[in-house]
């Protein structure tokens, strides 16, 4: 028997649109906010309807339950479309459409990711991830698990507040010249949000959406002057309890990297959501001073949850579309503590 030609089969990221994002609610439902961002890439890549679509988005976070199903009025589901959802980032929507591609039964793919984290307590809805029997019913929210983490991390590798400090200055100062980030200002001193982490090392709440459009081979060639080839992805999970793994180091995230083939990346996009983050991120994934991270402003500069890893893999494709990057890597996380990591390597050269 010959070899499958579907094995080998090339995908890449074609289109990324994203909204400019808001720290406060500005009165659109998610329909609203989608609208005008799925009109733009299909402008952009001259088709109206994709083999299959798959989208990332929390019914917390919404208030209602199957808040997709709404969110598909802006899609247009009719006639009947090839759909899919995940109660995650959207990084992980792509992943899904990724593999719907490689088994070769589609050419396209369209993966959105929305939220609006300004209608209710972001804090208490993500406790809900929780164990609910352990953790849930103390009511520990995300950014005292990330103080916990961040603790533990400071005292074993020697980093101080002024290294986390520096790592929100530069989010915030590269989020300036993003026009769709955030326009925070530099880091101030003040009182601990949850020592040791300041206001400043902690994502701001925000408002938002993205979208990217993932293509096969020639389809990709034909819809993208320069397409960004996927050639490397990847995603781990660790212990859902924080309290039985080593918080100061990311092993889901260096297993994933390592499976992608991180190494040799010029620019890396981390969705750090917490500014030591980012350091443990560096470390796990083998990143050097050499390498570019989160020229974009990151997750500290704006983060639209259920869209923010999305947006990592979107920005650094958009260095692959641009030219100014030949291998780029996108990451999201997702979880307490960095549980659940996933990688994604990009290329301006085919090599399949």
């Amino acid at each position: 028997m010959g070899k499958d030609p579907r094995a080998g089969r090339e995908i890449a990221v074609v289109a990324f649109v994203q909204t400019e994002h808001a720290a406060e609610d500005r009165g659109l439902a998610e329909t609203e906010l989608l609208a005008p961002l799925i009109t733009e890439i299909k402008e952009r890549t001259g088709l109206g309807r994709f083999g299959f679509t798959c989208s990332g988005s929390c019914d917390y976070l919404a208030g209602t339950p199957f808040s997709f199903v709404a969110a598909l009025d802006a899609i247009g589901a009719w006639p009947p479309i090839s759909e899919s959802h995940v109660e995650m980032d959207a990084a992980w929507a792509l992943y899904e459409a990724w593999v719907k591609l490689r088994h070769g039964e589609i050419d396209t793919a369209l993966v959105y990711g929305f939220g609006k984290a300004s209608q209710g307590d972001l804090r208490t809805v993500l406790t809900q991830q929780l164990d609910p029997y352990h953790l849930a019913p103390l009511g520990i929210d995300q950014v005292s698990l990330a103080a916990l983490q961040a603790r533990a991390y400071m005292e074993r590798s020697g980093a101080k507040e002024d290294d986390l400090r520096a790592v929100a200055a530069r989010s915030r100062a590269s989020g300036r010249d993003n026009p769709f980030a955030l326009h925070l200002p530099d880091p101030e001193d003040g009182g601990y949000d949850v020592a040791p982490l300041y206001p400043h090392d902690v994502a701001p709440v925000t408002d938002g959406a993205a979208a990217i459009v993932l293509a096969a081979g020639d389809k990709a060639r034909e819809l993208c002057e320069r397409p960004a080839w996927i050639t490397g992805i990847d995603h781990r999970s660790e212990a859902h309890a924080p309290g039985v793994r080593d918080l100061t180091r990311s092993d889901a995230a260096r297993i994933a990297g390592e499976k992608a083939g991180a190494a040799g990346v010029e620019v890396a996009e981390l969705h750090a959501q917490f500014s030591h983050e980012e350091l443990i991120l560096r470390e796990a994934l083998g990143l050097g001073g050499d390498v570019a991270v989160n020229p974009s402003g990151g997750s500290l500069s704006a983060n639209p949850v259920m869209a923010a890893g999305l947006i990592r893999i979107g920005e650094a494709a958009s260095r692959i579309h641009a030219g100014t990057a030949s291998r780029a890597l996108g990451h999201a996380a997702s979880g307490p503590c960095l549980q659940q990591n996933l990688v994604c390597v990009l290329s301006g050269e085919n090599h399949g």
